[in-house]
């Protein structure tokens, strides 16, 4: 069923498009490409390949990095005429390390009904196969180009209790790995995800300090774009729990339910109950 609105403005559907294998379109994205009025896309030749595979025919405009505010302003004019666009990029959501943020806040700032058409996503597809999201998650796109400026965006994550996620072009994979483990501690987890939903996708999982081996043992292994997914720095760690502490509070997660044991440990070593209990829903995760 067609869901577009007939108002007297427009209204921006930000489209998620397949990341890979292009069966992985929704019936609600086709529906909404093929219905709207224009589509602004980051790369329209691209698109044209993507809707002549749907058999699609539409009017592209380029909307990327380099043009965002430009186009932003020109698509509120089409809008203001009661146009109805779909926004999208190369692959996945647009937004997210991808072209689109600015296009949204200026159409929503400009009184322009904003749309989601969900679907493909690298990161959310790479976390349901790495489990390692214990706690949540931070997204954090790509690292930056330089080695000095990329440890130092890492120093800034190292004590993050949560999964941390980042995506890396292959040129830069190598050099990444090595300031992860530098810097984040070669005894973390990371799964390792290449090319997802192509061809040859590649999704592996072991420590930093086994991670660039494994990329070197194969220069395939090297190609494509990656996810990459670092376990939680331990809460222990961070707090600076003391061994004595982490002990009793194994010990009494080892015989009572976890507030039980929580408290009493709280007790025993007069530190925070907060504190405690973010412990041990970790020490019973591992």
């Amino acid at each position: 069923m067609n869901e577009l609105t007939s108002n007297e403005l427009g209204t921006l559907y930000v489209v998620a498009t397949p990341i890979g294998n292009l069966t992985d379109i929704s019936l609600r994205a086709l529906d909404t490409l093929k219905t709207v009025d224009a589509i602004a896309a980051e790369d329209t030749r691209h698109t044209a390949g993507l809707l002549a595979h749907f058999a699609i025919s539409k009017k592209l405009i380029a909307v990327h990095e380099h043009n965002e505010q430009q186009a932003a302003q020109k698509l509120l004019l089409q809008l203001r005429a009661g146009e109805n666009i779909a926004l999208v990029t190369d692959a996945g959501t647009p937004g997210i390390s991808d072209p689109g943020a600015v296009v949204v806040e200026f159409l929503r700032r400009a009184g322009v009904k904003v749309v989601p058409i969900p679907g493909a996503s690298a990161v959310i597809a790479a976390l349901s196969v790495s489990g390692i999201g214990q706690n949540g998650f931070l997204f954090h796109g790509f690292l930056p180009a330089s080695g000095a400026a990329r440890r130092k965006a890492l120093e800034a994550l190292k004590a993050q209790v949560v999964t941390l996620v980042f995506y890396e072009a292959p040129h830069r994979i190598l050099a990444s790995l090595a300031d992860m483990a530098q810097v984040l501690g070669e005894g973390r987890r990371i799964t390792i995800a290449r090319e997802l939903t192509k061809t040859f996708e590649t999704i592996h999982s072991c420590l930093l300090s086994e991670a660039l081996a494994w990329l070197k043992a194969d220069a395939n292994r090297q190609r494509g774009e990656f996810v990459l997914l670092i376990e939680a720095a331990p809460i222990k760690d961070v707090l600076e729990i003391s061994e004595q502490t982490v002990r009793v509070l194994k010990l009494l997660l080892s015989e009572l339910p976890l507030k039980q044991a929580v408290k009493l440990a709280a007790d025993i070593s007069q530190e925070k109950k907060n504190t405690l209990y973010e412990l041990a829903l970790q020490l019973k995760q591992s």
